[in-house]
């Protein structure tokens, strides 16, 4: 469909490209209109959000699904509820060939990473410990260390740094040999 200006008359036309004879309107047929839009959007908490009314100013923390042209906000909780989406933990693990003392790699850490906590034997077996609360970093053998850790944005940043620390630890080892 278009609106065309011939000889001072406007005419819309409205063709769907079928065998049967187009139809043209005079201008005099055509309604001229105006439509206003709100740029505002609003989202509805659902379920356990919407269970306690938060104040004025107060962060709502959850999921942003949008639905024909409505928009809900829900915990992760709920997202099974209403979406045939589940949510899962990944937990991940990495040996690497690490032939250097594990105090060395432990002090290294430190210098690099705010929080590097020991963990006790019985919770590890054999000398271990913690990264940001995130990464675990164990002993495995005079050959081997392995990284744990649950997969989110965060830990995955952790692990990535750890991991580029370890091999430039292993450069340096290898460079001084």
């Amino acid at each position: 469909m278009f609106m065309a200006d011939i000889a001072g008359v406007r005419v819309l036309y409205t063709g769907d490209y079928s065998r049967e004879e187009d139809c043209h309107l005079c201008a005099a047929e055509i309604l001229q209109f105006s439509l206003y839009f709100n740029s505002e959007k609003m989202a509805k908490t659902i379920r356990r959000l919407a269970e306690k009314t938060p104040e004025v100013g107060e962060t709502v923390s959850g999921f942003l699904v949008k639905k024909a042209f409505t928009y809900q906000i829900m915990a992760l909780d709920d997202l099974h509820v209403f979406s045939q989406l589940s949510t899962e933990n990944i937990s991940q693990r990495i040996t690497i060939a690490y032939s250097g003392a594990f105090g060395v790699l432990k002090h290294r850490l430190k210098k690099i990473f705010e929080s590097v906590e020991s963990l006790p034997d019985e919770e590890s077996e054999g000398p271990a410990f913690r990264v940001h609360e995130r990464l675990t970093v164990k002993y495995e053998s005079e050959k081997h260390i392995s990284l744990h850790w649950r997969s989110d944005p965060i830990s995955d940043m952790v692990s990535d740094s750890v991991i580029i620390s370890i091999l430039l630890i292993l450069i340096l080892i290898t460079s001084y040999c």
